[in-house]
């Protein structure tokens, strides 16, 4: 095991009983065999993970808040099993440098893109399931996210959230987004979104449509404050 995968097996406080799940949940799609369809990359447990995570997540929830009402809920989740909060959890576990991706890719900088960290957090919560059931990710979860639920007393809100408020409160109408542009190769896009309200627009850009959106949502924000 090299050693920042072992660091990171170490961070997990989990002893795989099946190695093999924690170095599929390691394999982006560019270092996947192709001859297997890329069956053996990450995504697969990414998948798996993102609905583990939001039981988990809203089983904690319910229980830390059993004052609030479903929506403000389901705005802590939004925030909580988002691509940034799942980013910052796995650039804190050591995460980007266990990945297994080719080192052509890894000169790119591929290895820290918010989209790829996030999509292999959510990889690893899979693979936790999978090799020892609920309990061993639920602990995973309830660790390393500790600190983003605590960090509101009231329920966050998105940008683009904070974006309708604003305009709805003016009496205008819902903001738009358009794709601007999508480059760079299919395993690794970059998507330009421009969001436009009240005859104003932002652009911003992300490693996801839903991250460009949301860029754009606060941009456009920080514009319309400005009058």
């Amino acid at each position: 095991m090299k050693p920042p995968v072992a660091a990171l097996a170490g961070r997990l406080g989990h002893s795989f009983r099946d190695p093999a799940l924690l170095e599929q949940a390691l394999t982006h799609r560019s270092a996947a065999d192709p001859k297997r369809r890329q069956l053996d990359s990450n995504e697969r447990l990414e998948f798996l993970g993102d609905r583990v995570l939001a039981l988990c997540m809203a089983e904690w929830l319910a229980e830390r808040f059993p004052q609030e009402r479903e929506g403000e809920l389901g705005k802590r989740l939004a925030v909580l099993v988002a691509a940034d909060t799942l980013a910052k959890v796995g650039d804190s576990i050591g995460l980007p440098a266990a990945l297994r991706i080719p080192p052509a890719e890894g000169r790119t900088g591929l290895r820290q893109r918010a989209n790829v960290v996030a999509d292999a957090t959510e990889a690893l919560i899979g693979a936790l399931y999978l090799d020892a059931g609920l309990e061993a990710a639920r602990d995973f979860v309830r660790r390393e996210w500790t600190q983003a639920l605590e960090a509101d007393a009231t329920p966050p809100m998105s940008a683009k959230s904070r974006l309708q408020e604003y305009l709805l409160g003016r009496g205008q109408g819902l903001p738009e987004y358009v794709l601007v542009s999508t480059e760079g190769p299919s395993h690794a896009p970059l998507f330009t979104v421009s969001a436009r309200a009240c005859g104003r627009a932002a652009e911003a850009s992300g490693d996801n449509k839903r991250a460009a959106e949301q860029l754009a949502a606060e941009a456009l924000l920080t514009e319309l404050s400005r009058g």
